[in-house]
């Protein structure tokens, strides 16, 4: 590493904020777009949902798993089959009996 003078450290400032920019300006370009939604067919749902294909078919026959369909095909937000999973989430004891506690000092205090 180069020690610079007190003279020097604007320059070197200058220096370092350009390789900077530069090391931004090559990863914003290899980095996908924030917005870019991951689509799944119907084989990487199941995969992703660690189903078979033929059970996939029949949630969504039945309309138990987000879905968008075009044409005869079926394609799969990941981030809906994310928080499909979410919303089967079962509460453990103690969140059962925190929420509990929480309700009786509520009927307590009214």
């Amino acid at each position: 590493m180069e020690n610079f003078t007190f003279e020097q450290l604007p320059q070197a400032m200058r220096l370092l904020f350009e390789k900077m920019e530069h090391l931004e300006l090559r990863l914003s370009e290899q980095l996908p777009p924030k917005d870019t939604e991951v689509i799944f067919n119907v084989t990487q749902a199941a995969a992703f949902l660690h189903l078979s294909v033929a059970t996939l078919y029949v949630k969504t026959c039945r309309r138990e798993v987000p879905f968008n369909k075009q044409g005869k095909r079926l394609y799969f937000y990941k981030s809906e089959l994310a928080e499909w999973i979410r919303q089967g989430r079962k509460k453990t004891v103690s969140e059962i009996q925190q929420e509990a506690s929480q309700h009786m000092l509520i009927k307590r205090k009214s």
